[in-house]
């Protein structure tokens, strides 16, 4: 799973009932095979992410 700057990314719930997490990219740390994305989600929080099999990236139009 590969992201750039400004893509949105949704992490799922881990349990039945928990809503989704959504949020945009604003910034790429690691590797390109190691990604760390740096996360505004739309609560306002920031966070580092190390996507796994729970996270989805809506790559932007462009």
């Amino acid at each position: 799973m590969r992201a750039t700057v400004g893509d949105r990314i949704r992490v799922h719930g881990r349990v039945v009932g928990m809503a989704d997490h959504l949020g945009e990219v604003i910034e790429i740390r690691g590797t390109d095979d190691d990604q760390l994305l740096v996360i505004r989600y739309d609560d306002g929080h920031e966070g580092v992410l190390s996507p796994g099999a729970d996270c989805e990236v809506l790559h932007r139009a462009g």
